[in-house]
C-alpha cells in the first residue's frame, strides 16, 4: 500500500484581495499549509482559514515566509541565520493563536517561496530554521523538498521530517525546482501533472526539465493554491491516488 499526504498553500489573500480557492481546494486536501501573516495573509484571513480546515478534518501546518507581501515572498532576501530563524518562531507564534482559540494544533512547518528554496540549498539557512522550529514544538513535521538541506537539516536536529514533491512544478537535475522565471517551471496539462506524481509515489522518478530521470521521495504532494488550475490537479489527483492504490493520509498519521 502505497501512502501520501497531499497539501496545498492557501490563506494567502490579504484585505480585499482573494488569493486562490481555498474554500474549494480544503475538503480536497489532507493538510493544509496556513500563511502567517509575512508574505501573505492577516489576521482576518488566518482565523478563517484555520477555521475552513477545522471543519473540513484537515490538518493545518505553518508557512512561513520572507517578510515580504508586495513581492509575495517570492524574493530572495539577504538575512542572516538569526534572522530567520526569529522570522520562523515569530510566524508559528502567530498562526498557533489562531489554532489554539480554534482548539487544534499546528501539525507542520512548511517555509514559503524563497525562504523555501533558499533553504532547500543553504544547509546554514536550514539549520537555523530548523532551530526555531524545534526551540518552538520539537513535535512539529518539518515538510521539505525531497533531496534539500532543510530535509537535512531537519533530520540532523531530529525533528520528523516529510519530504514533499511538487505536482505544478518542473525540476532541476539536482532536485532543486526550476526558477518560475525559466521555461519548464510550471506544469500546466492536467495528464501530465497526474503522471508525474503517480510516478514520483510509486517509483520514486520524476523526469527533469533536461529531460533526465532523478531519483525523489515523495511523503507528500503539493499543490499551490494559486495555481490557474490548482482545483482541478487536486481533484484529478485524488482520483488518481483511488484508482493507483494511493492512500491519502496526513503527515501526522505518516510514520516519520
Amino acid at each position: 500500500m502505497y501512502r501520501v499526504d497531499l497539501n496545498s498553500d492557501l490563506g494567502e489573500s490579504f484585505g480585499q484581495y482573494t488569493l486562490g480557492m481555498d474554500d474549494k481546494i480544503i475538503p480536497l486536501i489532507s493538510s493544509a499549509n496556513v500563511a502567517c501573516g509575512y508574505h501573505a495573509s492577516d489576521p482576518v484571513v488566518m482565523e478563517k482559514t484555520v477555521a475552513m480546515a477545522k471543519e473540513a478534518g484537515i490538518q493545518v501546518g505553518a508557512h512561513p515566509g520572507f517578510p515580504d507581501l508586495m513581492g509575495f515572498g517570492r524574493r530572495n532576501m539577504n538575512v542572516t541565520p538569526k534572522e530567520a530563524k526569529a522570522y520562523v518562531v515569530y510566524q508559528l507564534g502567530a498562526l498557533d493563536g489562531f489554532c489554539r482559540a480554534k482548539g487544534i494544533r499546528i501539525r507542520h512547518v512548511k517555509p514559503h517561496g524563497a525562504l523555501y528554496n533558499m533553504a532547500a540549498k543553504d544547509y546554514h539557512l536550514s539549520k537555523a530554521i530548523c532551530e526555531g522550529i524545534r526551540e518552538y514544538d520539537p513535535k512539529l513535521i518539518v515538510l521539505a523538498l525531497s533531496g534539500g538541506q532543510l530535509a537535512k537539516a531537519a533530520m540532523d536536529l531530529g525533528l520528523p521530517t516529510a519530504l514533499e514533491v511538487f505536482a505544478d512544478r518542473g525540476y532541476e537535475e539536482d532536485g532543486t525546482l526550476v526558477d518560475r522565471r525559466k521555461e519548464g517551471a510550471m506544469i500546466t496539462d492536467e495528464d501530465q501533472a497526474i503522471s508525474r506524481v503517480v510516478r514520483m509515489v510509486k517509483e520514486k522518478k520524476v523526469t527533469a526539465v533536461t529531460g533526465k530521470d532523478i531519483s525523489i521521495q515523495a511523503d507528500s504532494v503539493c499543490v499551490h493554491g494559486d495555481g490557474a488550475k490548482a482545483l482541478a490537479f487536486v481533484a484529478k489527483i485524488r482520483q488518481a491516488f483511488e484508482k493507483e492504490g494511493i492512500q491519502l493520509t496526513p503527515l501526522a498519521g505518516m510514520n516519520l
